[in-house]
């Protein structure tokens, strides 16, 4: 079984998420119930493991393909349900923005696979939300 643990850093809401390998993730609350802006909140993390995942797996598939990537960047845009509680994230959009010498046909593809049938966060997140994504070859 893996393991993440998550420590409280201050007296207010500052944590750190470390995982087994000691990697570092910081998550703090927002100013207006007493964060201190040292992190991201908890659902600014889940929609950035969702850009992680889907990311590696595309430069995964890339990668095999012989595509040549000079960078990778992606911009990650989400709406929560405001009218309810908990307020829940009820679509998420993935901009992905590459720039190399990458077949733009390859590149849809991949996303498409990784969404629809390897990233293992977007088939827990689908449940609930809408995931759309669009790309930017430079």
């Amino acid at each position: 079984m893996a393991k993440v643990t998550l420590h409280r850093v201050n007296d207010a809401y500052h944590f750190e998420a470390r995982n087994a390998s000691n990697a570092v993730m910081h998550l703090d609350a927002t100013p207006d119930i007493g964060g201190q802006n040292k992190g991201l909140r908890p659902v600014e993390a889940l929609v950035a493991s969702l850009g992680g995942c889907s990311s590696i797996d595309v430069l995964l598939i890339l990668k095999k393909q012989k595509q040549h990537i000079d960078s990778f960047d992606v911009e990650m845009e989400y709406e929560r349900a405001e009218d309810q509680e908990p307020k829940v994230i009820k679509h998420i959009n993935l901009k992905f923005i590459i720039k190399g010498k990458v077949d733009k046909d390859k590149l849809e593809r991949a996303i498409q696979l990784s969404l629809d049938k390897y990233c293992t966060v977007a088939k827990m997140i689908e449940k609930t939300a809408k995931i759309t994504y669009s790309y930017q070859i430079n």
